[in-house]
């Protein structure tokens, strides 16, 4: 008699934990660094292979209209996380987790999504390359790190290198097939990671996050990843050469990224589909750390209440505009992926051309998990559009910044980029999908330009002084 009644004593002291872990959703968050629009279901590249993603696509919902709220990698998961604009924080650009509440008083009274979940009984679990440098922010319950490395790297560069060419340093842009084992990679450690967590009981309902670092440069996987896209069977992107000559000279100066290698020189050496290859191969590689972790949920206890949501930190130039990186207010540099998947299937295989914001994603989440809006957040719920994803009632803009009051506004299938000196951009996203043709120049186009420049915020919260950042003269000269 003892025995049971310890036995049912037992029983009743883990069901308060268990049923609150059913009881609220839980969430897998997944950022691959510097993806852009060469996924299949985007179709922004007719060879690229990312099966995954597809099928995550065909349970759930493709946002083809999804935009990063800063082109480069901190000032873009610092929005993400505090749910808020740079033009409001500061974080406009490079800066360390530990400094990103020191901004101003509106950075520093923000709470950090993870932070938030955790008022509301959830465990925030996370690993790899989520903020900036990881969680330096110390913002999870649980983090199972991150090295700070891209993977490990030869001694010597492969087949670029800044240097090489008289130009300055600051990029780590190379591509080669190095390492020889896929368990040599970082996101080999993050997947396991994630799946240990996966098949662990866990006592509270979860926020797991998980940060992939590929394709972010350097471009290095091994060789079997470069094997599955022969290099000279491979289509190259639009190219026109003289696409620059209608950009404002604040946009040719802002956009500038003198260490990177440029489209006419990989032309005239003959080495651009290099570059393709191994983009390629390394979107198809994180493709396949992001099927284990998919298929590790799909095999847990917590199938079928978990909502997935999978996002690229900004998109990325592979020789349009004659460029290659991200640092830029086009299209390109900052369209990310963003795919949600409910643990309901809800508009399983739908696409949302609306357009919507990485902001978004936290008054998404909280909504999907019943919890109190955060009043802060600059974002709005995505659940009408996951209810409704074909919904023409969207009313909102796309919003991104590269440094206070350089702005790109995205809404009604038309871009505006203005600049500090107010000169601008406007494109039809439609009829003009590789931003060749500035509408803003036809006065037939003064009326489209002026109402989408009123969603500019008039108001910019001051650059921060913890920013770092050394891309250009124009940056150098914004940070003295």
């Amino acid at each position: 008699m003892k025995d049971f009644l310890l036995f049912f004593s037992l029983i009743l002291s883990v069901m308060p934990t268990y049923i609150l872990a059913q009881e609220k959703p839980n969430f897998l968050v997944i950022i691959v660094d510097d993806l852009n629009d060469w996924i299949e279901p985007l179709k922004g590249h007719p060879q690229t292979l990312t099966p995954n993603l597809n099928k995550l696509a065909s349970q759930g919902i493709v946002f083809s209209q999804a935009y990063c709220q800063a082109p480069i990698c901190a000032p873009s998961r610092a929005a993400l996380f505090s749910g808020m604009y740079p033009s409001k924080t500061g974080n406009y650009l490079q800066v360390p987790d530990k400094d990103l509440k020191k901004s101003n008083a509106v950075s520093a009274a923000s709470v950090m999504l993870p932070d938030y979940m955790e008022k509301f009984g959830y465990q925030t679990l996370g690993v790899g390359k989520l903020f900036h440098n990881g969680d330096d922010a110390k913002v999870f319950d649980l983090f199972g790190g991150w090295s700070g490395k891209y993977g490990p790297s030869p001694k010597d560069r492969m087949n670029y290198d800044p240097l090489w060419y008289g130009k300055p340093t600051g990029t780590s842009t190379d591509w080669g097939a190095f390492p020889q084992k896929d368990e040599e990679m970082p996101d080999i450690f993050s997947a396991e990671w994630a799946i240990n967590q996966l098949n662990k009981t866990q006592d509270k309902p979860f926020f797991l996050a998980v940060g992939l670092v590929r394709p972010h440069v350097p471009w290095y996987v091994p060789q079997k990843w470069y094997d599955i896209f022969p290099k000279n069977n491979l289509s190259l992107p639009p190219y026109l050469p003289n696409d620059m000559d209608d950009i404002p000279p604040l946009g040719v100066q802002i956009s500038s990224a003198p260490m990177m290698p440029t489209t006419k020189e990989l032309l005239e050496q003959g080495r651009w589909k290099e570059v393709i290859q191994a983009y390629l191969a390394c979107v198809h590689f994180a493709d396949a750390q992001i099927g284990k972790i998919l298929d590790a949920l799909n095999n847990s206890k917590y199938a079928g209440n978990t909502h997935i949501i999978l996002l690229s930190d900004h998109g990325y130039h592979l020789g349009e505009k004659d460029r290659f990186a991200k640092q830029a207010l086009w299209k390109k540099a900052i369209q990310s992926v963003l795919i949600i998947k409910t643990a309901a299937n809800t508009s399983a295989g739908k696409k949302c051309d609306a357009p919507v914001q990485l902001v978004d994603i936290y008054p998404t989440i909280l909504d999907l998990a019943d919890i109190a809006q955060n009043k802060d957040n600059d974002g709005h719920s995505l659940l009408p559009l996951i209810q409704q994803p074909e919904s023409k009632k969207w009313p909102h803009p796309a919003l991104t910044f590269y440094g206070p009051n350089n702005v790109s506004v995205v809404k009604d299938n038309h871009q505006l980029i203005q600049y500090e000196d107010k000169s601008q951009e406007l494109y039809d996203l439609i009829k003009d999908p590789n931003e060749w043709n500035n509408l803003v120049f036809k006065k037939a186009n003064n009326a489209k330009a002026k109402n989408l420049a009123k969603y500019i915020p008039q108001k910019q919260a001051s650059i921060s002084p913890y920013l770092k950042y050394d891309i250009n003269a124009y940056f150098r000269a914004l940070l003295e």
